[in-house]
């Protein structure tokens, strides 16, 4: 018998239950099944319910159990997908109504992987327009389930949504300027922002190309490195993975941090930063320093100039995607969205070979800074959750834009890895965060540390009232 509250149960409980037989993948998904029916109306987290066929799949996953047959650390655990996902057996539609109803002829390489994995798919994830800042106004944006007058984030609205209300074990995102963390800081969560080609964006609807990263939501690290795992590797689809070996991320979490050295640069992480954020990362720091890690003074390389490129960038990238559509369906498209398109006609060769010099610069530092720290801790944003007003004023000042934007473009720009985990609450009770940044291909490293965090502290365990 599964318990009431099966729904807040850690992905690896569940998947080590599933395994023994203590309980069936059919309980439990219909039990998320059921929850979602009941109480995603509250939250909008869901575009896409696949009730008939998840079922179908945990019958299958109790089966092969029962014959012995393990897949790996998913089989048999309801999942989620961000609907930038490429599914032949669900549109796609990447947050945009004109592609209602579009079925893609094949799978994203990711879902074929988790999907090979044993995972059960409970559906499509809501997500903003083309993956931007904003929701077509057509429609309504998920509701966070710590406060719904809050910011639930950017683009990966519905997976953060989910994942805090308990309607799945963990999602997918993506991340081009913060999409990944950004929902994960708002939602008490923890997002893994990949090595860039570290995951296949092989079937995945682009916003920004030499941006766009995919990586695993989940409550625990020890969650997200169980979807990584299953997620990373080289693709002959994606020209752009990385041939390097996937580390078993799982087995090289630990609970203590001796030998690792970890940088901050106090002016970057603090400075200008709302006294609850820094405080709490001063928090984050003693845990780290009491898990046996080293806490060392580091100097980012200048990030000022290139987070103010992050839309020109984006933006002629964004145009170059949706040249067939735009602006021969300009009526089809939000606002958000068009006006970025819009932008980038101010841009010229020269602006964005400036960008691109500024964006290898910025890498090159930070490879160089890597050579003295195993990783760095900084915010994940520069205030507490903002409420829902505030962030219309964030929607039409780019400076506002690009203030919340310092500590997650600069490592979209550079392909770092990064690990976003909470911090205790604010003083209104919302989650905050910080990240974990590392060298290219230090996932396992991340993980390692994040995981220490959690075994010492229950941020990451806390519920949203009344949940």
């Amino acid at each position: 018998m599964i318990p009431s509250d099966v729904h807040f149960a850690p992905l690896t409980e569940v998947a080590r239950r599933v395994a023994t037989g203590d309980w069936r993948s059919e309980e439990v998904t219909a039990h998320m099944l059921h929850r979602i029916a009941d109480s995603d109306g509250d939250w909008r987290s869901y575009l896409h319910v696949l009730a008939d066929r998840a079922m179908d799949q945990a019958r299958a996953a109790d089966a092969e159990v029962a014959r012995g047959i393990r897949r790996g650390p998913l089989h048999g655990v309801p999942v989620a997908l961000k609907d930038l996902c490429d599914t032949t057996f669900a549109p796609t539609t990447g947050g945009m109504p004109m592609l209602r109803g579009r079925i893609p002829a094949r799978n994203a390489t990711i879902v074929d992987r988790i999907e090979a994995a044993g995972a059960i798919c409970l559906g499509k994830l809501k997500m903003t327009e083309g993956a931007y800042t904003a929701h077509h106004p057509d429609d309504p944006a998920p509701l966070n389930p710590w406060g719904p007058g809050h910011w639930v984030g950017s683009s990966s609205t519905g997976t953060g949504v989910a994942l805090a209300a308990g309607l799945a074990f963990a999602a997918i995102g993506s991340d081009t300027g913060g999409s990944i963390r950004f929902p994960s800081a708002t939602c008490g969560l923890t997002g893994v922002k990949p090595t860039w080609g570290r995951v296949s964006r092989a079937g995945i609807l682009p916003l920004a190309d030499s941006l766009d990263h995919v990586g695993p939501m989940a409550r625990s690290a020890a969650d997200a490195a169980a979807l990584l795992w299953v997620m990373a590797g080289v693709d002959p689809a994606d020209p752009t993975t990385l041939p390097d070996p996937v580390p078993d991320y799982p087995a090289h979490l630990a609970a203590d941090l001796r030998g690792l050295t970890i940088g901050i640069d106090r002016a970057y992480a603090t400075e200008g930063i709302d006294p609850a954020v820094a405080d709490a990362l001063a928090g984050a720091e003693a845990v780290l320093r009491d898990l046996g890690a080293r806490i060392v003074e580091i100097r980012l390389p200048p990030w000022q100039r290139l987070v103010s490129m992050w839309i020109p960038a984006c933006a002629v990238e964004t145009a170059a995607h949706h040249r067939d559509t735009y602006p021969a369906r300009k009526a089809d498209y939000g606002p958000g969205l068009a006006t970025l398109i819009d932008s980038a006609a101010a841009h010229d060769g020269r602006a964005v070979a400036d960008i691109h010099h500024e964006r290898l610069r910025f890498a090159g530092g930070l490879r160089q800074m890597f050579g003295g720290v195993d990783l760095m801790i900084c915010p994940t944003m520069p205030v507490p959750t903002p409420t829902l007003a505030a962030m219309e004023r964030y929607a039409t000042d780019p400076e506002l834009l690009l203030a919340i934007l310092r500590f997650t473009a600069p490592f979209d720009f550079s392909g770092s890895p990064t690990v976003t985990l909470p911090l205790g609450p604010a003083p209104d009770g919302l989650p905050l965060s910080f990240q974990v940044v590392g060298p290219h291909l230090s996932e396992a490293t991340l993980l390692r540390a994040a995981h220490a965090v959690q075994c010492r502290t229950d941020w990451h365990i806390r519920r949203p009232p009344g949940l």
